[in-house]
């Protein structure tokens, strides 16, 4: 690991130590600091997984509320993302607990102690970690009043970021996938089917622009950030 890795962590580290015991309690009820930095470790290791707050509550030996409460906090501070589900009568059985995710990827492999890029290679966290810094790129450049959300059914239909742009921009779809030759999943299609939304992006970490069929248009996240920008 080279120099610059362990200094870049440790500065992250001194971070959230410095911000859970010395800033958080300015905004917020006193919370015991490790209490927190579990909470949010926890977050980590479940970068974009859908919120169950009882488990996480029974892991921190605390209540649910109380585990809802301090996400609130997390997300107040605009260090979590509580990205909600898509609902509308479709007639099919939507999951309904909002997805969360540590909105600052370089704060998400701190607090999983991943010094490296190799380190991060290795980590079941690598694909999370890009989904969640796609998705707040893309809703940094988004017009204001965009709605976002994601879209998942029981049967395993899934979008990962719906953007409601409205006005004749209606919305958007986006997939979100790490590769250089990305696939777009039968789920995704069964989505589209479902919603029918305007535009189909799938995201990648490429940077050439071409079409994979049936609408969907495989994009590199700063393209389609600039494009979203345009519209504001």
């Amino acid at each position: 690991m080279a120099a610059t890795d362990a200094d870049s962590l440790q500065i992250r580290r001194s971070f959230i130590r410095t911000y859970l015991e010395r800033d958080v309690p300015q905004f917020g009820p006193r919370i015991p600091a490790e209490t927190l930095e579990r909470l949010w470790t926890m977050l980590a290791h479940g970068q974009g997984a859908l919120l169950n707050a009882s488990r996480l509550a029974s892991r921190l030996a605390v209540s649910a509320p109380i585990v809802t409460s301090y996400i609130g906090l997390l997300v107040d501070l605009l260090l979590v993302r509580r990205l909600p589900p898509f609902h509308a009568n479709l007639g099919k059985r939507l999951v309904k607990s909002p997805k969360t995710y540590v909105r600052d990827s370089g704060l998400v492999h701190a607090l999983l102690g991943l010094e490296s890029y190799d380190a991060l290679l290795g980590h079941p966290v690598v694909g999370p970690s890009w989904e969640g810094f796609v998705i707040e790129n893309l809703l940094a450049a988004a017009p204001a009043r965009t709605g976002s959300s994601f879209y998942r059914t029981a049967r395993g239909a899934e979008i990962d970021l719906l953007l409601a742009l409205g006005g004749r921009h209606g919305t958007w779809a986006i997939e979100i996938k790490r590769g250089l030759a990305p696939k777009v999943e039968k789920g995704f299609h069964i989505a589209l089917q479902d919603l029918e939304p305007q535009r189909a992006f799938l995201v990648y970490a490429g940077t050439e622009r071409y079409p994979k069929g049936a609408g969907v248009e495989a994009i590199g996240v700063r393209e389609l950030a600039e494009e979203l920008r345009a519209l504001g």
